[in-house]
């Protein structure tokens, strides 16, 4: 028996506005708020939400016949909360279908896992409390940053909690091997990989309304047709995607909305079924060990991480960025907080690839800017301004253990005082209740001074200690 994993990924950026150099220690918002509602409002508009309406009807035809999981950002649930809040409510009526599984990742969408684990660890903490906070669901298989991944990678995703993990199928890690298969960590034998079939799902994703492909046009009986001829010992065939595939990179006069809710039907006919991924990771063995020494991603021929690090200007970007991370992590500003995350987004370093694809357009298609530098100059000024609202609140002059020291030293004596203040305020109840035989008082219901005075005596059997404190704290009074 065959089964199809439908993972659909959402994101989008806050995009930076024109920031020029002498914006820098003057102006502290760095947006594009109109880009970003435009274009967030236009791709749901599109894509987003008829492709919920066509998930939903799907779903109430097959019934748990079929299943879709999906990975959202938080950046990008943050920008669909305030610009098209009924995105949510119809993902709402999604998982309310019982159809849908949330797959977790960076709140950020970022490169926190090569650059930061404790970073990394934190912000998928984040995105996980937002996907609680939002569908009730707590995500059980991983998904990082365009899929990037490798062993160093899979044994912090194992310390999480997660016992599955989606990444790419990437020839040179594969080799002979099939993507069409269950494959383990040799760093953590217990957390499972689950692989993208490239071809399967660029076939939906990219090549779907292209002419001059030799398949074209692609129906959802031959598309079917190719799965079932799959060997039978494979039995998972991963298809994974921007969601945007439905309504933006495939218009809907190509068909691909027909073409999607035509497939259940089809695979019915072959016995083909539609798994989560948790369902896979519960139902599949893993049939070998997959080392992946070298992070690798879904971006680009090459499917590393060069789409995002490839060049010394996005290197330049990163570690400028994340080496003021722990100092960020010990700040408590909500605004540096939120910048924070929004800076880290990995959009900022594509936008700075230098890098063609085939036919040269992958990388520009996606960028607001005019060039690669543009891209990069544009956030250096942006990140210089950033450094200097942390550095303000954290010199640089104190280093990061001589500072965290001294703010744990800080939180120690105002959870100390907390606490102190908590003990003088039950002792006052005490004094009261066995003076008058009173319920406590609380609040501005103090008694009276002769009232504590006379008690003083009346218990002969308390500590030396207790005694000094009543009476201390009677002088306060």
């Amino acid at each position: 028996m065959k089964a199809i994993c439908f993972y659909f990924q959402i994101h989008q950026p806050f995009r930076l506005k024109t920031y020029r150099f002498f914006d820098i220690g003057n102006d502290h918002y760095y947006y594009d708020d109109f880009s970003n509602d435009d274009i967030i409002t236009r791709i749901a508009q599109r894509s987003y939400l008829p492709a919920n309406e066509m998930l939903l009807n799907m779903i109430k035809e097959n019934g748990k016949n079929f299943k879709v999981a999906f990975s959202i950002s938080g950046t990008a649930l943050e920008q669909l909360e305030q610009y098209v809040p009924e995105f949510i409510d119809s993902m709402k009526e999604l998982v309310d279908t019982g159809c849908v599984e949330f797959l977790s990742e960076t709140y950020a969408h970022s490169l926190a896992s090569l650059e930061d684990q404790d970073e990394f660890v934190q912000q998928v903490k984040d995105h996980d409390n937002k996907i609680y906070q939002l569908f009730g669901q707590h995500p059980k298989v991983f998904r990082n940053t365009e899929l990037i991944y490798d062993d160093d990678i899979s044994a912090v995703v194992a310390s999480m909690g997660f016992n599955g993990v989606i990444t790419d199928g990437a020839k040179h890690i594969l080799g002979w091997k099939s993507p069409n298969y269950i494959y383990n960590s040799p760093v953590v034998p217990k957390l499972k990989l689950l692989l993208k079939n490239s071809k399967l799902s660029d076939d939906i994703a990219f090549r779907f309304s292209n002419s001059e492909w030799a398949s074209y046009p692609l129906t959802a009986d031959k598309y079917i047709n190719w799965i079932a001829e799959l060997p039978e010992e494979e039995q998972i065939v991963n298809l994974f995607m921007n969601y945007e595939t439905f309504g933006e990179l495939q218009p809907r006069e190509s068909g691909i909305f027909e073409f999607m809710k035509a497939l259940p039907r089809f695979a019915a006919q072959k016995g083909i079924q539609f798994w989560t991924p948790s369902e896979v990771v519960a139902k599949m063995k893993p049939v070998d060990q997959l080392s992946v020494m070298h992070p690798i991603s879904w971006a680009d021929e090459e499917r590393d991480t060069s789409a995002w690090l490839g060049n010394t200007l996005q290197q330049e970007a990163v570690h400028k960025l994340y080496s003021i991370g722990e100092r960020v992590r010990l700040c408590r500003d909500r605004r540096i907080k939120q910048d924070w995350y929004y800076l880290q987004a990995s959009d900022h370093f594509f936008y700075m690839s230098t890098k063609h694809s085939q036919d040269g357009s992958v990388h520009s298609h996606y960028s607001p800017y005019d060039s690669p530098y543009m891209a990069f100059t544009n956030y250096m000024n942006v990140l210089s301004d950033f450094i200097i609202r942390v550095e303000e609140q954290y010199p640089e002059t104190i280093d990061n253990e001589e500072l965290n020291s001294l703010l744990l030293t800080i939180r120690n004596q105002e959870t100390e005082i907390s606490e102190l203040k908590h003990e003088v305020e039950m002792m006052r109840n005490n004094i009261v209740k066995d003076t008058t035989g009173d319920f406590p008082v609380t609040g501005s219901e103090e008694p009276a001074k002769s009232t504590v005075k006379a008690a003083a005596p009346a218990r002969p059997r308390a500590k030396a200690k207790k005694a000094t404190a009543r009476t201390t704290a009677t002088k306060k009074k």
